[in-house]
């Protein structure tokens, strides 16, 4: 069988045999991958002309809603996956986090629209005043790029792999193209078969090519972008090629890396958090067969500790059952194919350059219903460096397989510095129960790690772990993982935008954002803003209120309804030496103050509630005899969709109600009007009419 590359809308075979793929459990061929033939530019050009057009029409809302009508039909078909898994080596917990942890990025990233406008672009800060009478301001905005992404993938998550990459540009309005590594894509081609099927993406916004990646970088321009997964250096060598420098393509390179995890000296046998250590070795040794970017390759423990670690990681070693993922009673199955399997037994004779087997053969593996001949087992191997400061080999020869060493050090400094040792790392690790410790790491290694775990017994039990990437938390690290980073929630879509500041009055400003910038001129009505639908609501729609004289009995009143007597709102505190002149009003006192004049409160109207309140400040203090009013402007309108109505949630009271957050702009002013008293934005829910 020949995997099918789907590019310019169809199916298409690449020309000759191409590259054999082979199930890694028994040795047996799956299919061929080859790309001869392709044209790599009319690829990138059908993404550019058709797919990334057709994205960017669609607001965040509608690309959130479809990856999450992408993450429940692929659900529905995740036994498939499951099954074609299998031959690449994994279990059934491997597989689930490539497949479902795959979904699950969907998920999540479709979750983030409820963080982002209905619009095809997003602002990004605040608003910045550039003049001293306001008439002169800028807003940063961010707007999808016209060209599409290249995801260069990894053998070891074909699912995962591609899935939370695509997420993300698709979130952000950017066609892909995939190129996942051959010796598994057969699994990739299974999903993308799927999604191709579901008719859930627009045409052309995601296009997969299975083998080669030919001439595909020498076409690439600079509104494309680049991710790459994998060594080092063939990271180096596709980062440099010279399109890519021409055009100044941004290129996102996450390498595999020497990620440590370190024994804090406060942990003793006899705590739960040296179990927890154990465990967390095992798991990230054993786990997807060691063949995760972000697995536990160099372990620090203190010296006096060493032989204690390395014999109950050892005992917990021997626990793992290996074979033929499919059995059930198996925990760790083969690597991706035998050409894995070499590579990691080549990488680990150099490391045995300064390094000992503890625990584990290079030679031989007791396996369950399978062949070490046909498939490609090895057992894990626990090595040990007895001087770690000294050796070379440990610190940068990485092998990507059931591989750790096991590292002594003297005192806390000495474990800060064998961790920066790494030169750049995807993750790392402490277990501990010593909070000045934990500090001390963090920013004595931090910025050599792009993701810290700190584990002891509180967190423990609902922790991800140390090897698993969560979509809301950046995935990269700075040198020798790549200096690259991806996801990271609403982060990892500007990877895919480009942002712009755009100067103006903030009238125009207003007009091209679709968000009231403060100083733009409102649209008085003669309909009260809270008498409108949502849909009759438009940006800038203004009330000025009437005005309201604070007195010194109000303060009074509101100190004793609220139980708040802060001496500055006393009249007969002595005022010398503090900020105040006399009793000043509480700044909580004068919002409520506000609400009572722009809010229209004497009949029902489309107002639901009120969602809350933020970037509230009081920015000059009110006194006795002061007269207020608001100046009331619509600021924002986010459209919310219906929640499905369920068994769990038909209680729940205006579930079913068409409805939108409005954010309000409230500026409450004196007669002075400059500085203002007071600024918030104020969240409604509102009726929608139909």
């Amino acid at each position: 069988m020949k995997l099918g590359n789907y590019i310019t809308g169809k199916w298409i075979e690449g020309d000759g045999d191409g590259q054999q793929l082979y199930n890694a459990v028994n040795g047996e061929l799956i299919a061929t991958a080859t790309t001869k033939g392709l044209d790599f530019a009319s690829i990138l050009d059908y993404g550019r002309k058709t797919g990334s057009p057709a994205l960017r029409k669609m607001t965040f809302q509608e690309r959130g809603r479809m990856l999450k009508a992408l993450a429940l039909h692929l659900l529905q078909h995740k036994e498939n996956f499951y099954q074609l898994s299998y031959k690449t080596g994994a279990t059934r917990a491997d597989s689930w986090v490539d497949i479902e942890g795959g979904i699950g990025n969907l998920f999540s990233n479709a979750s983030l629209r409820r963080k982002l406008p209905d619009e095809i672009f997003a602002l990004d800060g605040e608003n910045i005043g550039l003049s001293k009478r306001g008439t002169f301001a800028a807003q940063h905005i961010l707007l999808p790029k016209e060209g599409v992404v290249i995801h260069i993938n990894a053998f070891n998550f074909p699912v995962w792999g591609m899935l939370e990459k695509i997420a993300v540009n698709l979130l952000a309005g950017v066609a892909a193209v995939v190129k996942p590594a051959s010796i598994t894509s057969y699994l990739t081609e299974a999903v993308v078969r799927e999604i191709i099927a579901s008719k859930i993406l627009p045409e052309g916004a995601l296009q997969l090519i299975c083998g080669s990646a030919g001439d595909l970088l020498d076409h690439v321009t600079s509104q494309d972008v680049i991710t790459f997964t994998g060594s080092a250096s063939t990271g180096l060598m596709l980062k440099s090629n010279p399109n890519i420098l021409r055009e100044n393509v941004p290129f996102n390179l996450e390498a595999d890396s020497l990620n440590c995890i370190v024994l804090g000296d406060d942990v003793t046998p006899e705590m739960p958090e040296w179990d927890i250590f154990i465990k967390e070795v095992r798991k990230e040794m054993t786990s997807k067969c060691g063949q995760k970017c972000t697995a536990i390759r160099r372990i620090f423990v203190p010296e006096n500790k060493m032989e204690d670690v390395w014999k109950a990681i050892s005992k917990s070693l021997a626990q793992t059952t290996i074979g033929n993922p499919e059995n059930e009673k198996v925990r760790m199955g083969a690597l991706a194919g035998q050409s894995q399997k070499k590579e990691v037994l080549e990488q680990v004779q150099k490391l045995l350059a300064s390094s000992q087997i503890l625990y584990g053969s290079l030679d031989s593996v007791e396996l369950i219903d399978a062949d070490n001949k046909k498939g490609a087992f090895m057992s894990p191997l626990l090595l040990k460096n007895e001087k770690p400061f000294t050796s070379d080999e440990v610190h940068n020869v990485e092998a990507f397989g059931p591989v750790s060493t096991i590292m002594p050090y003297k005192n806390f400094d000495e474990a800060i510095a064998l961790a920066k040792l790494g030169k750049g790392s995807l993750c790392s690790s402490l277990v501990t129960t010593n909070e000045q410790l934990a500090r001390d790491f963090i920013l004595g290694a931090g910025t050599f790690h792009g993701r810290i775990l700190v584990l002891n017994m509180d967190c423990a039990k609902e922790s991800t772990g140390h090897g698993s990437p969560l979509p809301m938390l950046i995935h990269g690290g700075p040198g020798r993982a790549g200096g690259g980073e991806e996801m990271g929630g609403l982060r990892g879509i500007k990877h895919y935008m480009q942002r712009v500041a755009v100067q103006g009055s903030p009238s125009m400003l207003t007009s091209i954002t679709n968000v009231y910038q403060p100083g733009a001129k409102g649209k008085i009505d003669t309909v009260h803003p809270f008498k409108k639908y949502f849909e009759e609501l438009k940006i800038g729609d203004q009330l000025i209120t009437e005005k309201r004289k604070i007195t010194s009995e109000d303060i009074d009143k509101f100190a004793n309804l609220s139980g708040d007597h802060f001496y500055a709102h006393i009249k007969t505190t002595d005022f010398t030496d503090t900020m105040f002149d006399e009793q000043v009003a509480h700044g909580y006192f004068i919002m409520s103050a506000a609400a009572g004049l722009f809010v229209d409160s004497y009949e029902k109207n489309p107002v639901l509630l009120n969602y809350g309140i933020d970037e509230l400040r009081f920015t000059k203090p009110v006194y006795s005899g002061t007269e207020i009013y608001v100046r009331f402007t619509c600021k924002e309108k986010i459209s919310q969709e219906l929640k499905e109505i369920t068994p769990e949630t038909a209680h729940v009271k205006g579930i079913d109600i068409p409805k939108g957050i409005v954010k309000w702009f409230v500026e409450i002013l004196d007669e002075t009007e400059e500085p203002l008293i007071g600024v918030a934005t104020i969240l409604t829910m509102v009726r929608k009419k139909s």
